[in-house]
């Protein structure tokens, strides 16, 4: 088929498929193009202001349109048209979710699969064409500012979680892009921290989740800022064509992080960055850096057809979602069952669930304001937000709901000793954590309160905890919500509580979610996602600004698999989550398939209420590996008194290790399984 325009090439793939013919159509179609033609596939366009009408500046926000890039309208070669946002479409007023933090929690590859076909139509019903909100750094230390936009410590749920939103935004015809690619979770210094790591610890810890999404057929990959072995890694041969492309297969295209991603034009797409964005700054020398012989015009059609192969692959359909889905009830419902799945009981002494009809203080600086999570570039206006007073009216109300914010509750303290219990909301905002914002305007990079970045303590303010100690010396039953982006030190007062829930960045509907949970017209079944250490030391080493060195290594363990080779106990493990029922399980056994191995535990419910909970294996083997390592989970669902067989099947390509000689996967000899309800509670099984 003769190709001479988008259209021809798209029909041309369609025909059957494959990569070798979307490969030719990409050819063809990048050979129809002009020199300057190429060269504006390469970059973003109209970022900033003009005549008041585009993007940033002038006082808009941040991708209040899609941001776009690339595009030839002679032959009918659309635009990227980017939106960012891993809690939901950052353009207009769209359904903000719970954090991915929350809805790593989840345990739930289902529910997040659903999410992205929400969130896909939200995309399309604003024009655009391109997903950008795809994190899946790692958490390595919850210091990190931005942790609240990925889901988790462990790469393979982190993968998993990555993987299955891919796909939900790929199947309705938006380019997915998971970010940022490779080995970024430090904020403050994010433009010039230098990480180092060994190829073991690169393969099987940073970039596992990064491959899954690939191999689930991400057609494009952002670059983050760091550097990577003294190199930034947009301009990284290593990680974009070593890796990215030869090891893996990527047929997509990269882009980079936004502004400051690129710092050396000709370096960055001979090693495989084949767009800049949000506009054409450094790209610009270009033609230049052609006619200097820095690159070549084979670097230049490289980079086109990259693109092209993922725009003709990845093409949306004719029947683009509408305005009026935006926000509707079945996204907001699916919010707000998010917030349901993702809220953590940490500690519950017997006080909840606390039944309607009883009467509730709720106090706090969160009591009463929307707080969502980050105000930078992942920032999602809701058309409303229901706050946790809002929420207990609803569930209550309002008679019964006494509302007191702020940290002092003397003037309502008689009010408040009639109620039958007391909720202090306590944590994080974007003025403690999230994307820092001075590293657009400070020299130095150091965030402020106004400004977001990395946490400087993993404990709460200091005038919360003494809120805490107040109110459990001055009331019964005190339950404790703790929101934030990620892992918190609460040694000084978790004694003290009554009861304790993460619930995280909830979304719009957090305070309906939050009141169904209190009240139990809604069991608990959120998992932790990370490790809840007793100490701040019990983390990896962490660099501020203030630090001599802008270099550092990131090791084989971290997490759970820290305090497992350390012999220490985390105040909550990895996995862990109570509910108003309880599991036991039985008859657990292990089977070799072949290509997997088969766990099939009974979880049996042996508490009064109908449950879920998450069935958690992970894997160890002899050697200088971890103790144990998740590599398979299952969330279920048991009535009560009713026992389920469940079956968690473990691809034996997750049990392998890297060999850095070799640059090849292997498996051990012998495994053992380890099967519970978190890390640190476990049955050893082995395969028959």
């Amino acid at each position: 088929m003769e190709i001479r325009n988008y259209n021809d090439a798209v029909k041309a793939y369609r025909a059957d498929r494959t990569d070798e013919t979307l490969y030719a159509a990409a050819k063809a179609l990048c050979d129809e193009l002009t020199s300057l033609e190429k060269l504006g596939m390469l970059a973003g366009k109209r970022f900033f202001a003009r005549n008041g009408r585009d993007l940033i500046l002038k006082g808009q926000k941040y991708n209040c349109r899609p941001c776009v890039g690339g595009g030839v309208k002679r032959l009918g070669i659309p635009e990227i048209a980017f939106s960012d946002g891993p809690r939901g479409v950052v353009m207009g007023h769209s359904t903000c979710f719970p954090v991915p933090m929350a809805r790593g929690a989840a345990f739930d590859e289902e529910l997040e699969y659903e999410i992205g076909k929400v969130i896909a139509d939200e995309v399309t019903a604003r024009g655009g064409n391109y997903f950008a909100g795809i994190c899946i750094n790692l958490l390595r230390n919850p210091r990190w500012g931005r942790a609240q936009e990925t889901y988790c410590e462990d790469p393979f749920l982190l993968g998993k979680m990555g993987e299955a939103l891919t796909k939900a935004v790929q199947e309705k015809g938006v380019i997915a892009c998971p970010k940022h690619y490779a080995v970024n979770s430090i904020e403050n210094i994010r433009f010039d921290v230098n990480v180092l790591s060994d190829e073991k610890t690169l393969h099987e810890v940073y970039l596992p989740h990064f491959k899954r999404c690939v191999d689930a057929g991400a057609m494009s990959i952002m670059g983050a800022y760091n550097l990577f072995r003294c190199e930034h890694c947009c301009e990284s041969r290593y990680l974009l064509k070593d890796v990215l492309r030869d090891q893996w297969g990527f047929t997509g295209f990269t882009i980079s992080d936004f502004l400051m991603g690129v710092r050396n034009a000709p370096k960055a797409l001979k090693a495989g960055l084949d767009m800049e964005m949000p506009q054409r700054l450094r790209y610009v020398s270009l033609p230049l850096d052609l006619k200097r012989g820095k690159v070549t015009w084979d670097d230049v059609d490289a980079s086109v057809q990259s693109i092209l192969r993922a725009l003709i692959k990845i093409t949306p359909d004719k029947k683009t979602a509408s305005k009026s889905v935006v926000a509707c009830g079945k996204h907001t419902s699916l919010a707000k069952k998010a917030a349901l799945e993702g809220t953590v009981l940490l500690k519950n002494d017997g006080v909840l669930p606390l039944p309607k009809g009883k009467k509730i203080a709720v106090i706090g600086r969160y009591a009463n304001k929307a707080n969502v999570g980050d105000h930078g570039s992942s920032s999602v206006t809701a058309p409303y937000t229901v706050t946790p007073y809002m929420g207990l009216r609803h569930v209550y109300g309002k008679e019964n709901v006494v509302l007191c914010e702020g940290t002092d509750f003397r003037a309502k303290e008689e009010e408040i000793r009639a109620c039958d219990a007391v909720l202090l909301c306590v944590g994080s905002d974007y003025k403690q954590e999230g994307e820092n914002l001075a590293n657009f305007s400070k020299k130095d990079g150091v965030a402020d309160r106004a400004m977001g970045g990395d946490r400087s303590s993993l404990r709460i303010p200091a005038e919360e905890v003494a809120l805490i100690m107040d109110a459990c010396d001055a009331f019964d039953n005190v339950i404790v919500e703790i929101v934030g982006g990620s892992a918190y030190v609460i040694e000084e007062w978790k004694d003290r509580a009554n009861a304790i829930l993460h619930a995280f960045y909830g979304g719009m509907e957090g305070g309906n979610a939050l009141a169904e949970l209190i009240s139990g017209q809604a069991n608990p079944c959120g998992h932790l996602p990370f490790t809840m250490a007793k100490d701040e030391d019990d983390y990896p080493a962490f660099l501020f600004p203030s630090a001599k060195t802008r270099d550092i290594t990131y090791g084989y363990y971290h997490g759970y698999t820290l305090l497992d080779r350390e012999k220490k106990e985390a105040a909550f493990p990895f996995g862990f989550g109570l509910s108003y029922t309880e599991f036991e399980y039985s008859d657990m056994k292990a089977f070799d398939r072949g290509d997997a191995v088969e766990i099939t535990p009974g979880v049996k419910n042996v508490g009064e209420r109908d449950g879920k909970t998450v069935v958690q294996v992970y894997a160890g083997a002899p050697g200088d590996h971890p103790v144990k390592l998740l590599k398979g989970f299952k969330k279920v669902l048991v009535k009560a008194g009713e026992t389920v067989e469940v079956t968690v099947r473990i691809d034996k390509n997750d049990l392998k290790f890297y060999d850095p000689e070799t640059k090849s996967w292997y498996l051990e000899d012998d495994y053992t399984f380890f099967v519970g309800q978190h890390s640190a509670d476990t049955v050893a099984v082995k395969a028959e």
